[in-house]
């Protein structure tokens, strides 16, 4: 199993970017996905969940209406849509397979 993460970067506040995940070495469309982070000093944190099928998305609190979780199961990539990006977002983006599997992670900073 690897999962590989891209995208991240250094982004203005109110700026957006977009993380992907690209899947390989297991049934991807099978299993759900989530996206997490983890801010220097704080606990990781998860963000965003998707269901196999695409039929359950769920977001934290935080960045509910600012970032969209979505997946293409023919190119077996889920991504990670942030928009009105906050200083309060910079961490490292990890994804994360519901089959117990973590990305080595992507960096995003948010500065002006």
């Amino acid at each position: 199993v690897q999962l590989v993460e891209s995208g991240g970067g250094l982004v203005q506040p109110g700026g957006s970017l977009r993380l992907s995940c690209a899947a390989s070495g297991f049934t991807f469309s099978s299993y759900g996905m989530k996206w997490y982070r983890q801010a220097p000093g704080k606990e990781r944190e998860l963000v965003a969940t998707i269901s196999s099928s695409s039929v359950i998305t769920n977001y934290a609190s935080s960045v509910k209406g600012r970032f969209t979780i979505s997946r293409d199961d023919a190119k077996n990539t889920v991504y990670l849509q942030m928009n009105s990006l906050k200083p309060e977002d910079t961490a490292v983006y990890y994804c994360y397979a519901n089959l117990g599997y973590w990305g080595q992670g992507t960096q995003v900073t948010v500065s002006a």
